[in-house]
């Protein structure tokens, strides 16, 4: 049987993250912030517009890559890019509308944060996804509650998010083990 590949499991530092953040241009930025904020899937956050966005109660709904719906609050870093143009062309995406040229796609975007990384002095490499992997490990840690991550994520498995995850998952040891044995509130196993 095959050895299963370890997962990626590079996350950006805040100062990374905030470093691109504010020297990105508008379109830049608003997908950035998709990517990290929100952590959505780079190709998924190119094409959101706004038909998706519901600014009167602040959330985006969108369909995920496996065709889930999802709805999520904004941010309101995210809410002052939104906000201006909820009122233009509901299917165009708001990368483009932000885009100088009117166009880009979600290739161009990518290399665009390269560029931007390089300028930046961030030497590692990261990328979108990795946006996505820094906020599921943040909101794991934060709350140690792996269904908020997968709602966060949307995933359908759980195995899926654990795979986000893998390498910040807790071992067993064995005081955990211990201290199991001398709780007088756990009933035997049938």
């Amino acid at each position: 049987m095959p050895a299963i590949a370890a997962p990626r499991n590079v996350t950006a530092t805040a100062d990374e993250r905030n470093k691109l953040i504010a020297a990105a241009a508008p379109h830049l930025r608003c997908w950035l912030l998709l990517c990290s904020d929100l952590a959505m899937r780079s190709g998924t956050a190119a094409k959101i517009a706004p038909r998706h966005y519901d600014a009167a109660r602040g959330t985006l709904t969108f369909t995920t890559k496996k065709g889930r719906e999802m709805c999520l609050p904004v941010t309101a870093e995210l809410e002052r890019i939104l906000r201006p143009l909820a009122k233009e062309d509901g299917a165009t995406p708001f990368v483009w509308l932000l885009h100088p040229n009117g166009r880009i796609d979600v290739q161009n975007l990518r290399a665009a944060m390269q560029r931007l990384m390089k300028r930046q002095g961030i030497n590692r490499r990261i990328i979108p996804h990795d946006l996505r992997r820094t906020t599921a490990v943040q909101v794991y840690e934060g709350s140690h509650d792996l269904r908020l991550v997968q709602a966060v994520l949307g995933h359908r498995h759980l195995a899926s998010t654990l795979h986000y995850l893998d390498h910040r998952i807790t071992k067993v040891g064995a005081p955990t083990l211990e201290l199991a044995k001398l709780n007088p509130h756990t009933e035997a196993i049938q």
